[in-house]
């Protein structure tokens, strides 16, 4: 039998949705400096935005937020914020800077707003091991290394177009948190990335050609783990049925 639920549970449940929901003022000031062209400051406060989306989650999960505040959903808060600094304001953010030119560029943000959106109404969103099925629109990592990088107008909207094509793919990608396989790895990359990625804030994105090359490496490998240890697992599991008949 659960615990009886005191006054003291609710307000610390409570806490953690505010936690949750001050992502919503984060994504706002994101927002402003977006509309101004100030990138480096539009990245930092979406990366503020990230930082809460990590550490929410298994503060709720500890406390058992749903048991405590069953009417609040934290899932729906989540989502909500994670719609606007995940999808939409790396849109406006792509379409302002003018990466692509006209007309692309308005074709890259519709493509990114119009699947990340289908892909938060997918209940198939994440398997039963915490990968997550098809791309999962972290599409403020994927304009963040665009930023950074400089790549050539038709790489970005190749990356576009590719990403949004994976939305709907039947492949996995990792959650470096959750997923328990290669999990010291898959940490170690996010960590690189992250270290990277604060050097190239630092040199305002004209940070040295190791530091991109760096960030497009450990991009890729967090692309596409998922689905390398997707493509292994049922390959052996096809060798063991094959060893049974």
């Amino acid at each position: 039998m659960s615990e009886p639920v005191t006054s003291f549970d609710k307000w610390r449940a409570f806490a953690v949705h505010l936690l949750t929901a001050s992502g919503a003022f984060l994504a706002f000031m994101a927002l402003i400096a977006a509309a101004e062209q100030r990138w480096v400051a539009m990245f930092v406060w979406l990366g503020a935005a990230l930082f809460i989306d990590g550490i929410d989650g298994p503060i709720a999960r500890k406390i058992d937020i749903k048991r405590v505040l069953p009417n609040w959903s934290g899932d729906l808060l989540d989502s909500i914020i994670d719609y606007a600094t995940f999808c939409m304001i790396p849109a406006v953010a792509l379409y302002l800077s003018d990466k692509i030119g006209e007309p692309w560029s308005f074709v890259a943000a519709a493509l990114i707003v119009i699947s990340s959106a289908v892909y938060y109404a997918d209940l198939r969103m994440k398997t039963k091991d915490n990968f997550f099925r098809g791309f999962p629109v972290c599409w403020n990592m994927v304009v963040f290394v665009l930023f950074a990088t400089e790549l050539t107008g038709w790489i970005v909207f190749a990356t576009v177009v590719v990403c949004s094509a994976a939305t709907f793919a039947p492949v996995n990608f990792v959650h470096p948190v959750r997923v328990r396989r290669l999990r010291p790895l898959n940490m170690t990359v996010v960590a690189l990335w992250s270290i990277l990625g604060v050097i190239s804030l630092y040199y305002n994105f004209a940070s040295p050609t190791w530091v991109k090359v760096g960030l497009i490496a450990t991009s890729l490998y967090l692309f596409v783990i998922g689905g390398v240890v997707q493509a292994l697992v049922s390959a052996r599991v096809a060798s063991r049925r094959r060893g049974k008949a």
